[in-house]
């Protein structure tokens, strides 16, 4: 079965942790794809859970939330 993402991929996170010869605007526009993702994708995912499947929802929060 193929490995799904969250937020990013694994090139968001190349160029966004500078860990790729990524140009000034290859990571400016990784952050923005992953900014995109975060406010509109993920609130109405959170939506859905939060009708749907509140226990999801609580995992998702906990790993979210985790305190370092």
């Amino acid at each position: 079965m193929g490995r799904y993402r969250a937020i990013m991929t694994d090139t968001d996170r190349e160029y966004i942790s500078n860990g790729s010869d990524a140009t000034d605007s290859q990571r400016y526009q990784a952050v923005s794809r992953v900014r995109s993702r975060i406010n509109e994708e993920l609130s109405k995912d959170v939506e859905v859970l939060e009708e749907h499947h509140p226990e999801l929802l609580d995992e998702l929060r906990a790993v979210v939330c985790e305190d370092e």
